[in-house]
């Protein structure tokens, strides 16, 4: 009698080959969501010092500001709320608004000789060299303080002995007292900040030249165009952006101007100097009416606020013509 072997039962997977995929896509999932995990935690470190810096030292002095404009403050006392009584001297404080006309009539001239001077060099720097001696050199005095450029112009310009008077008396005209006569002092301090500055804002400048195609200048030499049409049909419309953005840091650090006067004029001669700045300092500690300084200066950031949206939406600043 023959007996058939009969062997186990095969057991076949039922769904094994199916799970296998997804477990292996979970834990990939879970790997790339911890590393993501970690990433933001790596660049929270990394952001932590500079949002403490901005919290400590931007947006609470700030808010601390807005608050004393509205109080009656002299740091011996307690502040005292008085609600818009600062903000209403302000509007009828006639050296209020001398001092604002004096640092727009800076402002104005400071931007107008910077911009042109840093474009002329900064197209120069591009058309004829890139030496990076060359841009060093042209970027020294940016890296003196304002105070230091203040000191040393206010020697150079000094009526009896600085050597700018005596040059001007060497040629034969007579001394010109720079920073000790109204007419000439608030264009001389601008000078003085153009000197400084304008290296800076030509490397800027420089920047977004170097971002412009080459072969937009070569299409248009073999059209025949000009420099000259070439610089204002070409070179402005590509450079806006930049152009956009120099001149509204430009703005805000102009009407910022306080170093060069303290160490020059000291706001004088009668008052020629008198930077909104400046007057806002003088309040403050020499005065010791904090409350009245801080409405000056919330005045002064809605201002510069007002003007920077006008100036972003008037320039197009978030736009760029390259395709």
């Amino acid at each position: 009698m023959t007996i058939a072997s009969s062997s186990p039962p095969s057991r076949l997977p039922t769904g094994g080959a199916a799970e296998a995929p997804s477990r292996t896509r979970t834990r990939t999932r879970r790997g790339v969501a911890g590393e993501d995990r970690g990433d933001g935690r790596l660049a929270a470190l990394f952001i932590a010092p500079a949002l403490l810096g901005f919290l400590v030292f931007l947006l609470w002095p700030t808010l601390r500001g807005v608050y004393l404009s509205f109080t009656s403050f002299n740091l011996l006392t307690p502040a005292e709320w008085v609600g818009l009584d600062n903000y209403v001297r302000m509007v009828n404080d006639p050296i209020f608004w001398d001092s604002l006309w004096v640092t727009v009539e800076y402002v104005v001239i400071n931007i107008g000789v910077q911009t042109v001077a840093a474009l002329a060099m900064a197209v120069l720097l591009q058309r004829l060299t890139q030496s990076a001696m060359l841009r060093g050199i042209v970027l020294t005095p940016y890296l003196m303080s304002n105070v230091v450029a203040g000191l040393v112009w206010l020697w150079i310009l000094d009526t009896q002995l600085g050597i700018g008077n005596e040059i001007i008396s060497g040629l034969g005209a007579d001394r010109i007292p720079f920073l000790a006569d109204e007419t000439w002092a608030i264009p001389t301090i601008a000078v003085i900040n153009v000197w400084r500055h304008v290296g800076y804002t030509a490397l800027l400048l420089f920047a977004g030249l170097q971002a412009i195609p080459g072969d937009m200048y070569e299409a248009a030499r073999v059209d025949g165009a000009s420099e000259w049409r070439m610089f204002w049909r070409i070179t402005m419309p590509l450079l806006r952006p930049v152009l956009a953005v120099v001149l509204i840091m430009t703005v805000i650090g102009s009407f910022q101007v306080f170093d060069t006067v303290a160490v020059t004029t000291a706001g004088g001669p009668a008052n020629a100097t008198n930077v909104l700045q400046y007057y806002i300092y003088g309040s403050a500690f020499g005065r010791f009416q904090f409350g009245y300084a801080s409405a000056m200066s919330v005045a002064l950031l809605v201002v510069l606020s007002a003007i920077t949206v006008l100036q972003y939406r008037l320039t197009r600043a978030g736009r760029t013509d390259l395709g």
